[in-house]
């Protein structure tokens, strides 16, 4: 610290100094390394895949007309974009229909063109055997396919509520074009080693059958 021509201290000399150095030294945020948020922002393509209390096997499908049913087989229109929103909070969207899947307060299902937070909001809960369940964030109900032979609309005795994510399979590569045949060596022995003469008459519409 300054002193002045008496020789007393002056710490107000050191106020300016010391602010600089604390703004120098603020710490910084330090990234959240949880496991829960592993999942920020993520986007996956998914088949919700279920055989709980099922006849057949089923794959969740978002119809164009918003309908929303299961399907024996996977189909374009049972390819699912699932986007976390936030820690264990996703919204699952079919990548062919453009709709969210959406829940109504009665447990039926439906897609929507528009995402509403409160109705197409679901937590993952994922269980040991890779098997998740998806329930509505803000109406705590199941995500539940509705049986086939039932015309009940209660949700408590539909069907089942564990869905496996099963991977598409990937996208066939496209045809591949023919290749130009490489060049062989130059005939260095001929009056045109690199064919520029015999090539400008392939081209030439006198010389083309």
């Amino acid at each position: 610290m300054g002193r002045d021509k008496t020789g007393v201290q002056c710490p107000g000399l050191w106020v300016p100094v010391l602010a600089v150095l604390l703004g120098a030294c603020q710490a910084l945020p330090v990234a959240d390394s949880s496991p829960l948020l592993q999942f920020g922002s993520q986007v996956r393509q998914r088949y919700l895949y279920t055989d709980d209390a099922q006849e057949t096997e089923a794959h969740l499908e978002i119809r164009a007309d918003g309908t929303v049913a299961g399907s024996a087989s996977q189909s374009p229109e049972s390819l699912l974009e699932l986007k976390a929103l936030k820690p264990g909070v996703i919204q699952i969207m079919g990548v062919v229909t453009s709709r969210f899947l959406c829940q109504r307060p009665d447990g039926s299902l439906y897609g929507s063109l528009y995402f509403n937070a409160r109705a197409c909001s679901f937590r993952e809960l994922l269980l040991e055997d890779g098997y998740n369940i998806y329930q509505s964030e803000a109406l705590g109900l199941p995500l539940r396919l509705a049986p086939h032979d039932s015309s009940s609309s209660d949700w408590r005795h539909w069907g089942p509520s564990r869905f496996l994510p099963l991977k598409g399979l990937p996208p066939a590569p496209p045809p591949e074009s023919p290749g130009v045949p490489f060049p062989g060596p130059p005939d260095v022995s001929s009056s045109d080693p690199l064919s520029m003469v015999r090539s400008s008459l392939d081209q030439s519409p006198s010389y083309m059958s």
